[in-house]
């Protein structure tokens, strides 16, 4: 019976109309005019540039979830357990503040780690793999004494603004009566995934406009992930589910 219903689930994502809608027009949108192979290579750019914020939500299941199942203590609601004046939770068990900051200092620690391995790489020599301080310095605002501090502070801030898109993603699924039960999904496979992506490329955006990230090749592939960043995410969570690293496959 669950086994059905997690199927019927899938199916649905994956044949939903908005995914073949996305897919039928993501060329017109954000394909450029010229080599396919520079094009892909931007995109898988970019994706490792962004890559420490989208894994923000791996570290808030670990630190929401994983850590304190295992060591046995509670993890503490945001919403502290508050219905809203529709009669549903506000956001629900699964949005504690352990996972909020635990997520976002996961990502901080994951671009200290990229800064570490590609220290330097520009993005006219070295893609995919690009230093994300490639192009700051101490004038900066978030270069706060040294490099590392200056890489903590980007990855933390980009983590918290995908902890806070999957935030709102939950406040509007919840106001519109979409909330998982069990291994079926919410059934609204847009709001688990878009807003987090849109909410860390306008931090980016607002915050760090004259970092690497930001680079104006990079533009037509930043519109390209966005748009594709619901497959993705439910692939990456389908495998996830599939080796058992996950209770559900959303």
């Amino acid at each position: 019976m669950k086994e059905s219903a997690v199927c019927a689930s899938n199916r649905e994502f994956f044949s939903d109309e908005y995914v073949a809608k996305a897919m039928s027009s993501a060329a017109d949108l954000v394909y450029p005019a010229g080599n396919t192979g520079d094009f892909l290579l931007n995109v898988l750019t970019v994706l490792i540039l962004v890559g420490p914020a989208y894994l923000a939500n791996t570290g808030a299941m670990l630190f929401g979830k994983w850590i304190p199942d295992k060591v046995g203590f509670s993890n503490h609601k945001i919403d502290a357990g508050r219905v809203h004046s529709d009669g549903n939770r506000i956001l629900g068990d699964g949005k504690s503040w352990e996972g909020l900051f635990g997520g976002a200092v996961f990502s901080a620690l994951l671009m200290m780690l990229a800064h570490f391995f590609w220290k330097g790489n520009s993005a006219e020599s070295a893609r995919p793999f690009i230093d994300p301080l490639v192009l700051a310095d101490s004038t900066d605002w978030f270069w706060l004494g040294n490099e590392w501090i200056a890489a903590f502070i980007l990855g933390f801030t980009l983590g918290f603004a995908c902890m806070l898109g999957d935030m709102a993603g939950s406040f509007v699924k919840r106001r519109q009566g979409h909330k998982r039960e069990g291994e079926v999904s919410s059934k609204a496979p847009l709001l688990d995934t878009l807003p987090f992506a849109i909410f860390i490329f306008i931090a980016a955006v607002l915050l760090f406009r004259d970092q690497v990230l930001m680079h104006e090749d990079f533009t037509s592939s930043i519109f390209a992930i966005i748009i594709f960043t619901p497959i993705i995410h439910r692939s990456f969570n389908m495998l996830g589910y599939k080796l058992g690293l996950k209770s559900v496959p959303y």
